[in-house]
């Protein structure tokens, strides 16, 4: 009767509904319309963005269609929203900023409910071998490619502003989400500060960091961004410790 149940919710389906029991058929349509409408609710609180992007009835209908054929996955109503995203690449392939707007409402989300982690005091630093440390970045960081101006329109979306016209980047750019204290933060990353943070991220030492730096830059700039990455990461609140 559970696995009927389910399908019923999920999949709509008849043969569960008779096998019930008809006598119980009005019961299960309340029940139905509520597990839709509980899943929609979640979907339209956490991409607040993108319903402000492409309108109320449009939204309903993508939420509707990605309900169709994505149930729950997992204990918490939380975890849902987890693949609306895809369901905006495949369904608005042609508009990229409505995924990437997607993208950043559920990573900003996602940080605000992260991992806590402590910062890594400045003033605790002297006498670390930065040849051999290792840098542990925020649990709640995370990066995405970003071909539009998704972000621009995140922005003004957010404070309530005209936002500006939906375009194609002149050349990709990788976002970095994270949580600083209680607020969650995103901000465009360079090209070469987004390699830095791939490296930390995959375990190499802040050596390691600072020859690949030296690769795509000239010998004395690339010493000097190292240290700045190094001093921007650390008043962000992105490490979080050093092995």
């Amino acid at each position: 009767m559970q696995r009927d149940f389910r399908a019923w919710l999920s999949e709509s389906s008849d043969d569960a509904a008779l096998r019930i029991g008809e006598a119980v058929r009005p019961g299960l349509e309340v029940y139905h319309d509520n597990y839709r409408a509980a899943l929609a609710n979640c979907l339209a609180e956490v991409f607040e963005r993108v319903r402000l992007w492409i309108g109320d009835e449009r939204f309903r209908s993508t939420t509707a269609a990605h309900i169709d054929v994505t149930p729950p996955h997992a204990w918490t109503l939380d975890a849902y929203a987890g693949d609306f995203p895809e369901t905006l690449e495949l369904l608005f392939g042609d508009d990229p900023e409505i995924a990437e707007l997607g993208w950043l409402d559920l990573a900003l989300s996602e940080a605000f409910v992260g991992p806590d982690s402590a910062p890594v005091d400045p003033g605790r630093l002297g006498g670390i071998d930065w040849d051999r440390a290792v840098l542990r970045l925020s649990p709640t960081l995370t990066t995405h490619v970003f071909r539009s101006n998704a972000a621009a329109i995140w922005s003004a979306l957010s404070a309530g502003e005209v936002p500006p016209v939906a375009a194609l980047l002149a050349e990709p750019v990788t976002m970095l989400v994270w949580r600083k204290g209680l607020m969650p933060c995103f901000r465009t990353l360079e090209p070469a500060e987004a390699k830095a943070i791939d490296l930390a991220r995959s375990g190499v030492g802040f050596g390691s960091i600072c020859a690949a730096m030296l690769e795509q830059l000239e010998e004395e700039d690339g010493v000097a961004a190292a240290g700045q990455l190094l001093g921007r990461w650390m008043g962000d609140g992105l490490v979080v410790g050093i092995d």
